[in-house]
C-alpha cells in the first residue's frame, strides 16, 4: 500500500498541490469543492468544473473571499468528451501554460437493485459520468501534464516523455471508491465503473514513471456529501447511505487534505479510513470468506421492490 516514497525526505518531494495550476471536476460540492479550497489555500489556481455552473459559481466565491482570482467556474458535463476538451484549451489560455494538477472527481451514486434488474439506462448513465468522465480527463488531459514536465508531446495521444529528463512536477488525482474492490451486493454498476477508475489508474502510474507526472488514486469509504441524494439509489438504499455517512464519514476537507498531502509523496493509493484498509486487507487475504459473508449479508439485510425507483427525487448532477 505504502511505497518507498515515504523513504525519501520530505524536503526533497516534489510539492505538486502547492502553487498548482489545476482543474477539478464536480467543483460545485463536497470532496471536489474540499479540492478546489484546498488548492487554493495551498496557493494554486483552480479552475471548478461542474456540470451545475451555480454550484460551481459558489466554490468560486468561497475561494475568492480569501484568495482573490485564485479560482474560475467552467460549466463542464464529464461525460461528454467535447466538454473536457473545450475544458482542457480554457484551460491551457487562462494559465497561459499546461496544467500541473487534475483531480478527476465528478461522480454520481447508484445503486440498489440486482444485476438483471438495474437497466441498461442506468448503467449507459452512471457509466458515462463515473467512468469516460475520468477517461476523458485522463487521455485528454494527460499531454498537458506531460508538457509540464517538459517531456512535451510527439505522437497521437502526445506521445511519451519515458526516458527523458523532466523539470518539473505535475499530477493527476482520480476518484474511485473502496467500492472498486469491496464488490457490495446491489451496486454493481457502481462497483464496476470505480474498479475501472482504479485499474485505469494503476495503468497510468506505471505508463508515468520516470516522467515527473505522479499519479494517485482515492479510494474513500463514507464521506459526507450529496452523494446519496444525488444519484439513482434506491429509497431504502439511500436512507442506509445517509445513516452511514453521518454515523461514519468523514468530511471531505479531511478527505482532501489527507488526499492532495498523498501526491506530494508520490503515493499511488490512498484509503483514508480504517474501513477501507480492512476491506481491502480482507478481500485479498480471504476472497471466498470475503464474497462469502458479502452474499450472507445481502440475504440478511431487508429487502425493497428494486423495481420502483422515484425518478422525480432524483437529480442527474456530476458534482458530487
Amino acid at each position: 500500500m505504502f511505497g518507498l516514497e515515504r523513504l525519501i525526505p520530505v524536503g526533497i518531494r516534489p510539492r505538486r498541490s502547492y502553487g498548482a495550476r489545476a482543474v477539478v471536476t464536480g467543483a460545485g460540492s463536497g470532496i471536489g469543492r474540499a479540492f478546489a479550497l484546498e488548492i487554493a489555500e495551498r496557493g494554486g489556481q483552480v479552475i471548478c468544473a461542474d456540470i451545475d455552473e451555480s454550484r460551481a459559481d459558489e466554490t468560486v466565491a468561497l475561494i475568492e473571499r480569501d484568495h482573490p482570482g485564485a479560482a474560475h467556474a467552467f460549466r463542464c458535463d464529464v461525460s461528454r468528451r467535447e466538454d473536457v476538451e473545450v475544458l482542457a484549451r480554457f484551460a491551457e489560455t487562462l494559465f497561459e501554460r499546461p496544467v500541473t494538477l487534475v483531480v478527476n472527481n465528478a461522480g454520481v451514486g447508484i445503486g440498489g437493485k440486482p444485476v438483471g434488474e438495474i437497466g441498461f439506462d442506468d448503467w449507459e448513465w452512471a457509466l458515462g459520468i463515473n467512468l469516460w468522465g475520468v477517461v476523458h480527463g485522463c487521455e485528454i488531459f494527460a499531454p498537458q501534464l506531460r508538457a509540464a514536465c517538459g517531456g512535451g508531446s510527439d505522437g497521437p495521444g502526445g506521445g511519451s516523455s519515458r526516458g527523458r529528463p523532466h523539470q518539473h512536477s505535475s499530477g493527476i488525482i482520480n476518484v474511485a471508491s473502496a467500492a472498486a474492490f469491496a464488490a457490495a451486493p446491489s451496486m454493481a454498476v457502481y462497483n464496476a465503473s470505480k474498479a475501472a477508475v482504479l485499474s485505469l489508474s494503476e495503468t497510468m502510474a506505471a505508463e508515468m514513471s520516470g516522467t515527473g507526472v505522479a499519479v494517485t488514486v482515492l479510494c474513500p469509504t463514507f464521506v459526507k456529501t450529496n452523494v446519496a441524494r444525488d444519484g439513482r439509489i434506491t429509497p431504502q438504499s439511500a436512507r442506509l447511505a445517509d445513516t452511514l455517512m453521518r454515523l461514519t464519514g468523514f468530511s471531505p476537507d479531511s478527505v482532501a487534505r489527507t488526499t492532495l498531502d498523498a501526491h506530494d509523496r508520490g503515493q499511488l493509493y490512498v484509503l483514508p479510513q480504517l474501513d477501507a484498509h480492512l476491506i481491502w486487507r480482507l478481500k485479498r487475504y480471504f476472497p471466498a470468506q470475503y464474497t462469502f459473508a458479502l452474499g450472507l449479508l445481502d440475504r440478511l439485510l431487508p429487502q425493497e421492490d428494486s423495481t420502483i425507483t422515484d425518478r422525480s427525487s432524483v437529480s442527474d448532477k456530476t458534482g458530487v
